[in-house]
């Protein structure tokens, strides 16, 4: 009950403090979906999980590395009981799992994902970092998955590394149309192809907000 008044107050407040709003190229689904977008800040996924309708929020899981959310109590709190994340493991030499495999189960238990295919923080000056390939081998693991784009724009400027208290700046989710993995594609083609798609969303929201990335 307290998680899910407190969900419901994360995604009230960043609301008011982004003045977020979603643009919807594809329609909501309840379908097994990945969201990926780019990732300039620790508030990006609330942020896309704040955007999706509030009866779709629950079945939404973002995806998270276990390093920085285990790192206190709070931050355990949050991740499990207030956003149900999916806690992965980024270094190859310590982990215990497998993370496609802790995805799959993820998904094959009802669940989309939030996932971010830069696998950190964009703090260059370009609009994205090479994609991981764990966004194909996902793809290719459970092929009957649609990954929707999703491009944040001015997040990076309301929550700046640093700083403390979020500044208020109009925010947009674009969720993109649907892509799946095609029959005969192989990873670069695909990580290219959810590359271009994602980059395509940039340009649509800084005309659409009268600017670009910060």
């Amino acid at each position: 009950m307290i998680s899910n008044l407190l969900a419901a107050g994360f995604s009230s407040a960043i609301r008011l403090l982004t003045g977020a709003r979603a643009l919807w190229r594809c329609s909501p689904s309840s379908e097994h979906r990945v969201y990926y977008g780019n990732h300039v800040s620790h508030g990006d996924f609330v942020m896309i999980w704040s955007a999706l309708p509030p009866s779709l929020r629950r079945q939404v899981r973002p995806v998270a590395g276990a390093d920085y959310w285990q790192r206190d109590a709070l931050r355990r709190y949050l991740i499990r009981e207030v956003f149900n994340g999916v806690l992965i493991e980024r270094e190859p030499l310590s982990r215990k799992y497998d993370p496609i495999e802790v995805l799959c189960e993820a998904v094959d238990d009802g669940s989309s994902l939030i996932l971010f295919p830069e696998g950190t923080r964009n703090q260059s000056e370009e609009p994205l970092l090479p994609f991981k390939s764990g966004l194909y081998h996902l793809a290719r693991r459970r092929p009957e998955l649609e990954f929707v784009p999703v491009w944040i724009d001015n997040l990076a400027r309301v929550m700046p590394k640093g700083k403390i208290l979020p500044l208020p700046l109009l925010c947009t989710a674009t969720f993109g149309d649907t892509l799946r993995l095609g029959a005969d594609e192989d990873k670069d083609a695909f990580l290219a192809r959810a590359q271009r798609a994602l980059l395509a969303l940039s340009e649509h929201a800084g005309s659409d907000n009268g600017g670009g990335r910060a």
